[in-house]
């Protein structure tokens, strides 16, 4: 594990933003890249929906709601043509499934790393596995 430095460009998937927004077992490992001072969070669309409808399902109407206030607070980056194409390829590549190949591909095209608890992720360059 490492922790952010300088002014880091990362994507934390969404098993990040479930682990610290329900205050699970990794939460804490979370903190330092979702409020770190010199990081840039980059926020992929499928992010939003994944937690929104998972906290929905499972915590309040609130809490989904507290997490889109501070996940907007970053860089939201829409599903783009680019991303798109990329991920269809990284699917196949790393046996990933559609959603974590578009977070996967938008950590790629901004050359951010990816912080996740997700072990699909797990040898994949650039990923951090917490």
């Amino acid at each position: 594990m490492t922790a952010p430095t300088g002014s880091d460009q990362i994507v934390v998937d969404s098993s990040g933003w479930l682990e610290f927004f329900t205050a699970d077992t990794k939460a804490e490992l979370f903190d330092p890249y979702l409020h770190g001072a010199d990081t840039s969070i980059l926020v992929p669309a499928i992010v939003l929906y994944e937690v929104r409808k998972i906290l929905l399902l499972r915590q309040t109407k609130l809490a989904a709601d507290y997490f889109v206030s501070e996940a907007l607070r970053h860089t939201v980056v829409p599903i783009t043509q680019e991303i798109a194409l990329s991920a269809a390829a990284i699917s196949i590549q790393y046996k990933l499934a559609m959603a974590d190949a578009l977070v996967y591909s938008t950590a790629e095209r901004f050359g951010a790393r990816l912080v996740t608890s997700d072990t699909g992720f797990r040898d994949l360059p650039g990923v951090i596995l917490l």
